[in-house]
């Protein structure tokens, strides 16, 4: 289970948490321009836009899980399992493998418009990574500064969605999660009107009423209310540090904690990490379950004409600030 989520002030962000039971090894890791990406089907491409995210890294290939290029744009594949549904290879069309999907986009996109008819064209298949590693059930956000879509391979085809929201959970699929909105139109950030009938006069004991009614549950469906919710009544100021600093609060209020969502087995799903991408300056934020203090990499430190990954392993350890 996972959230995404943009949002926008001077710089535009995009990021997500990632809620799993364990880890397979994440790094940040940069794909410079010169790095060849061969793809199954589509062959090989050896010149494209620089990339940065989070990646398993196997037999030298970056499997991202979210990650943005040097255009500005963003992208990040969720659990949609049940839903997801891929195809055999077939002529006519660009087949890409469900694990190639995040750089056969960010290589050579530069827009939310650019890959969305990259996308009209394409038949995502089912081909594993590897016999360790097979095909992950995923739909996907892609977003820049000016929209977001949210795509879906299922039974019936590639469905591509215009995401106003900017926010994207996993199960049911994407359009049930926007009606679903409906049922919460009355939630506001303000003091609620006593409109309950019969003059009582009934007292806002508290702040925060009108948010009564948010979900508070760990699904899926709640957690997409939640961040909506809160991203779209968000208050920042513009720097990079109140930018960066709302938008984890923003995903912050669906951390997933040890204990509370049990997956059997004494295994618990946690949110592994969050991110926060500066689509403007290329720089990936993020912070893991065992360390609160936010760690950058700036792509642009890295000499995005070579030919070889730079890999970051995580900070996982808690890096306490010690005043006395």
């Amino acid at each position: 289970m996972c959230t995404a989520a943009t949002y926008k002030t001077k710089d535009f962000y995009f990021g997500r948490t990632l809620d799993y039971e364990f880890s397979y090894g994440d790094e940040v890791v940069v794909a410079p321009r010169r790095f060849p990406f061969h793809f199954r089907y589509m062959g090989m491409t050896e010149s494209h836009y620089a990339i940065i995210g989070m990646a398993y890294v196997a037999g030298g290939c970056p499997l991202f899980y979210d990650a943005i290029n040097e255009k500005g744009l963003g992208m990040a594949g969720l659990n949609f399992v049940g839903n997801a549904d891929y195809k055999e290879p077939v002529s006519g069309k660009d087949n890409v493998a469900q694990f190639e999907f995040i750089p056969w986009i960010l290589s050579q996109c530069a827009s939310v418009q650019e890959a969305r008819a990259l996308i009209e064209r394409l038949n995502i298949t089912n081909t594993p990574f590897s016999a360790e590693l097979p095909v992950a059930e995923l739909h996907w956000i892609i977003a820049d500064r000016d929209g977001a879509i949210t795509v879906e391979s299922m039974k019936d085809g590639i469905r591509i969605y215009d995401n106003p929201v900017g926010v994207m959970t996993n199960n049911p699929p994407f359009e049930k999660q926007m009606f679903n909105l409906n049922n919460y139109r009355h939630v506001s950030s303000k003091t609620p009107q006593n409109t309950f009938g019969g003059g009582l006069p009934l007292d806002t004991y508290s702040r925060g009423m009108g948010g009564m009614g948010l979900p508070g549950d760990l699904s899926s469906q709640s957690r997409f209310v939640r961040v909506a919710f809160t991203k779209m009544n968000s208050v920042s100021g513009e720097s990079e540090a109140e930018s960066v600093s709302q938008f984890f609060h923003i995903l912050g209020s669906v951390d997933q904690q040890r204990g509370c969502c049990d997956v059997g087995e004494k295994e618990y799903e946690i949110t592994l990490y969050t991110s926060c991408c500066n689509t403007d300056k290329g720089i990936y934020y993020y912070t893991t379950y065992e360390n609160h203090q936010i760690t950058a990499v700036d792509m642009h430190r890295e000499d995005l004409d070579g030919r070889e990954l730079v890999r970051y392993p995580l900070v996982l350890g808690e890096q306490i600030n010690w005043q006395n």
